[in-house]
């Protein structure tokens, strides 16, 4: 079966599309929205334009699409970007929610009215158990940004290892946070993955926007 993956170039959307080809779906597209207002309810915001560049990295086919990124109507970007992947022949849809029922119920009504199938592998995942998966499935995650009381701004603009994982869970524990960032407390992007053909580096810097609020902005990938 041909899917096309929502794809973010985050860690959740790239390991929807490793778990579809170690089951022997064919990820033709990757699809990505491209939010115009910083508060999406249904897309990621933070360096999501550089995900065309992921996902070449794994040699997947990238289409991209503006959104508004206002509640209701970005709901009808995503119906239109759906529509224009059938048309380009794909039967089903891929994507990386974890717990949110608002972002997975509309993905599959929204596919449903299209018929196609929908596919989320990492929904109700443990969530500790999930980010320590990451790191020994060889993901290498940048932290792209973070906005939660508690988190350890420290590793914004940094890759997670196991220790870093470590202190993620052990401080979500503490202050109440998703460990798997589901409530959109940070932000991620892959930088390899066991998909990718080859490893990508970025470069930028790391903005402290408020107490609890910092950004890596990538400036460049190589």
């Amino acid at each position: 079966m041909r899917l096309c993956a929502l794809y973010s170039g985050g860690k959740d959307s790239t390991f929807a599309i490793h778990w579809a080809v170690l089951h022997g779906f064919e990820v033709a597209y990757t699809l990505t929205l491209i939010p115009r207002r910083p508060d999406s309810w249904m897309f990621q915001v933070p360096n999501v334009a550089w995900a065309p560049v992921a996902s070449e990295a794994m040699g997947i086919d990238s289409l991209v699409f503006f959104t508004s990124g206002e509640k209701d109507k970005e709901l009808e970007d995503l119906r239109r970007a759906l529509s224009k992947c059938k048309e380009l022949g794909v039967s089903g849809v891929i994507a990386g929610a974890l717990l949110s029922d608002y972002q997975r119920l509309n993905i599959a009504i929204i596919a449903e009215g299209l018929d196609l199938k929908t596919y989320t592998p990492l929904w109700r995942k443990d969530q500790e158990d999930y980010m320590r998966e990451l790191v020994e499935e060889g993901f290498e995650i940048l932290i792209s940004s973070a906005s939660a009381y508690g988190f350890p701004f420290e590793l914004v603009g940094k890759t997670l290892d196991k220790d870093g994982v470590k202190i993620v869970i052990e401080a979500s524990r503490r202050y109440g946070f998703n460990p798997a960032f589901e409530g959109g407390e940070a932000e991620t992007f892959v930088l390899y993955a066991p998909l990718y053909k080859r490893r990508l580096h970025a470069e930028g810097e790391t903005i402290r926007k408020g107490e609890y609020e910092w950004v890596f902005r990538i400036r460049r990938i190589l």
